[in-house]
């Protein structure tokens, strides 16, 4: 699972500053979704479809990361799926407040890059952080 774990690592930097980065380790057809992600859509299928959305909200994100700390890697029976355990913490920007939340994330990776990434939120987390 070498390719997997340098896959979450850059994935860590990319929430701290690098997302192009990030975005270039999405598969042109990969599946991101947010099963617990209040309001909004839940599901995006395909590289383009993600970021048509990714990149206005992250524009208007309230939050700057400057931690991404790796809690745990689940490997599973299949090769390229593994269950990663992170926190994400940061300011906000318009506040200077502290802020942080965890995820679980349930990634499939497929010749470096990710086909699949569920991700359940800490949604409380993450509403007590942006007030």
């Amino acid at each position: 699972m070498p390719d997997l774990h340098a896959v979450i690592d850059r994935m860590g930097s990319g929430w701290l500053g690098d997302v192009a980065a990030m975005d270039d380790l999405l598969a042109d057809q990969v599946v991101m979704e947010v099963p617990f992600a209040p309001g909004g859509p839940r599901k995006w299928v395909g590289r383009d479809e993600w970021l048509a959305f990714a990149v206005p909200a992250r524009a208007g994100f309230p939050m700057r990361f400057d931690r991404f700390t790796k809690l745990a890697v689940h490997e599973t029976a299949d090769p390229e799926v593994a269950v990663v355990e992170y926190e994400l913490a940061g300011e906000i920007v318009t506040t200077g407040e502290r802020g942080s939340a965890r995820f679980i994330g349930v990634l499939r990776v497929r010749d470096g890059r990710i086909a699949g990434w569920r991700e359940y939120q800490d949604t409380y987390a993450i509403q007590h952080a942006l007030g």
